[in-house]
């Protein structure tokens, strides 16, 4: 039975600090898709001739969940004050587990700079279960030739598993809840029937190009699916060149609350949070 679409959400600008870029959630209707928190598509050109160092997205404090990076286009070099650096190049993914707290920047590389390309993210944060919000962070960077991927049955669209299992396959993301996260792209124009497990959320954001739903019709680019919880068949029609993102996940079903980078359970933890980071206790990270 074919899960049944409950929203349709076309992003919509936003300026985050002179940074503007598309968000699909959370919207005045759809405060989150239980355990999805946000979803933020961006395309970004830098300074050409300039450092690397001083554009993008610098230092920032997380606590409580997990942001996720995809990056559709250029690449984005990750810093945090556990010591990690890496660069993430175009459909590849860093996940990060702020757990008890880190300091991260997403910054351009310098070969993006100098070459004057374009970045293009989609930033995706997902809740954690109280239990586990105050562990010690971790980071995880998984690079294009580590990810399984699966074809649809008429081996038109590429489907690349990024957490949770699906196909016989098991994502390589070690996650805090249980997850499934598929990155699709059309080769050609085709046919992808996905069966999601019972209990599990689901959302499908359209990154790029045309897709057509079962039983429910055309969806835009830029565009979020909500879908409801009964059923457990998505089904769908894409055209060449489409790109989508299916978010899936078991709900966690805690009070959460939310300030700015910290995703806790009660405001006397959010206030733990801002005096931690302020006392250093979630690292401090110099940007080399």
């Amino acid at each position: 039975m074919n899960k049944k679409v409950k929203f349709l959400i076309p992003a919509y600008d936003i300026n985050m600090g002179g940074i503007i870029l598309k968000q699909a959630l959370p919207t005045n209707n759809v405060e989150k898709v239980d355990p999805f928190l946000l979803l933020h598509h961006g395309s970004f050109k830098f300074r050409k001739n300039g450092s690397a160092l001083h554009q993008g997205i610098g230092p920032h404090p997380h606590r409580g969940f997990s942001p996720v990076t995809f990056v559709i286009d250029g690449e984005v070099h990750h810093r945090d004050s556990w010591g990690n650096s890496q660069i993430a190049k175009k459909g590849e993914v860093q996940w990060i587990n702020a757990g008890a707290g880190i300091i991260h920047s997403e910054r351009p590389s310098q070969k993006l700079v100098d070459e004057n390309a374009k970045q293009e993210i989609v930033q995706l944060w997902i809740n954690i279960p109280a239990r586990k919000k105050m562990l010690p962070p971790k980071y995880q960077y998984l690079s294009g030739d580590k990810i399984p991927v699966f074809l649809s049955e008429d081996k038109s669209i590429q489907n690349k598993l990024i957490a949770g299992s699906y196909a016989g396959l098991r994502g390589k993301i070690a996650t805090e809840s249980e997850l499934l996260i598929i990155w699709g792209s059309a080769l050609l124009d085709g046919i992808q029937q996905f069966t999601i497990e019972e209990g599990f959320n689901c959302m499908l954001y359209l990154i790029r190009g045309e897709l057509k739903i079962s039983a429910y019709g055309v969806v835009e680019k830029e565009s979020l699916v909500v879908f409801e919880e009964g059923g457990n068949e998505i089904g769908i029609t894409l055209k060449a060149e489409t790109q989508f993102l299916l978010l899936c996940g078991k709900a966690i079903n805690e009070k959460i609350v939310q300030q700015g980078p910290y995703v806790m359970n009660s405001t006397t933890e959010i206030m733990e949070a801002m005096r931690d980071y302020q006392m250093g206790k979630m690292g401090i990270l110099i940007e080399e």
